[in-house]
């Protein structure tokens, strides 16, 4: 995939397991989570590291930042692993790296955990507010889902309103459940789903009208919008097949299983793809802005601007017959080349 650095680092005092993968740096500095997560085997962590990392080369060459694209996966249990040694034994680590990848919260990490990082390392972002960080990501991420979400709809529907749309938000985590905030205030009808009983309370709790719906019964739901807001590759040859909704725009990562296989089964099918490193930009926008000294408004602002960018996507998919995915792809390697002033493995 074109990777200029894979870190391995392990640490068996606290259990650390983690893979550092940093794809590029033509733009600055490679920007990109941590991820926190019990992975079935080894291989299957490096696989999402390097195509998380590959991810977030895009993510923020199309979003017109000065960032390269890293991520960080960490393999093993999270409610056994997290203490103040396991992160701050990980912030050496990413200390060593002395500033060529830059670290963030993701899946099954927080502020806090930044936090006890942040001790060890200058190179962390998304701290606590009152250390000077932007916080959570998260709302900020999904507003940019949302923003993406409406451009998808005025393509698909010619309206950009989401009023009586019934959108199915798979995953009531952070992102997952600041999106059903947007869309209910929207009054659109909102379906979730999740294998966390306690994060599918805590969203009923705030969205009375939010339906849950059996994980393995989703694409068998009438819908206008499938939003994967959890793990990636659920859109794949089997849950294509069973699709009926004209629109997928969500906040999940890497959620075509092959961008080239799935991609084109999308557009032949006729269903309205929104490119997920295009549209759940706005948590790598708010920490960018965080680099540079936090606003939120100036964050914000940023990140609706993803509604443009998104339409613009569209119109050179329709107008070069190619797919949404190819588009996005096409217009952040040529602002990559452009910088860089030379050509990159992709």
């Amino acid at each position: 995939m074109g990777h200029e650095q894979v870190v391995f680092c392990q640490d068996p005092a606290t259990g650390l397991n983690a893979i550092i993968a940093i794809h590029n740096t033509t733009l600055g500095p490679s920007l990109g989570g941590t991820r926190l997560w019990n992975y079935s085997s080894y291989n299957d962590g490096l696989i999402d590291a390097l195509r998380l990392s590959r991810g977030m080369t895009y993510k923020s060459a199309i979003s017109g930042l000065n960032l390269g694209g890293g991520k960080a996966v960490l393999i093993g249990d999270a409610s056994k692993l997290k203490s103040e040694a396991f992160w701050r034994r990980y912030g050496k680590f990413v200390n060593s790296l002395n500033g060529k990848y830059i670290t963030a919260e993701d899946v099954n990490t927080s502020k806090a955990d930044m936090e006890f990082i942040g001790m060890e390392t200058e190179f962390v972002t998304g701290k606590p507010e009152y250390m000077g960080g932007s916080g959570d990501p998260s709302p900020v991420t999904a507003y940019g889902v949302f923003v993406g979400m409406k451009a998808a709809a005025k393509k698909a529907f010619g309206s950009d309103s989401l009023s009586g749309k019934r959108v199915l938000v798979q995953g009531a985590g952070n992102v997952g459940r600041y999106l059903m905030g947007y869309l209910t205030e929207e009054d659109a009808v909102v379906y979730t789903c999740d294998i966390n009983e306690s994060k599918l309370k805590q969203v009923t709790d705030l969205y009375p009208k939010v339906k849950v719906v059996a994980n393995d019964s989703i694409f068998d739901l009438d819908i206008d919008i499938y939003a994967p807001c959890a793990l990636g590759a659920t859109v794949n040859t089997e849950s294509i097949g069973k699709m009926k909704c004209p629109v997928i725009a969500g906040g999940a990562n890497n959620q075509l299983e092959d961008e080239d296989v799935h991609g084109k089964m999308l557009q032949e099918k006729g269903i309205v793809y929104a490119p997920d490193f295009l549209i759940n930009a706005g948590g790598i926008i708010n920490i960018s802005v965080e680099i540079e000294g936090y606003n939120k408004e100036r964050a914000m602002s940023a990140t609706e601007r993803i509604y443009e960018r998104t339409l613009s996507i569209f119109e050179v998919a329709e107008r070069e017959g190619i797919t949404t995915q190819l588009a996005a792809m096409l217009m952040a390697e040529k602002r990559l080349k452009e910088i860089g002033g030379l050509s990159i493995g992709m």
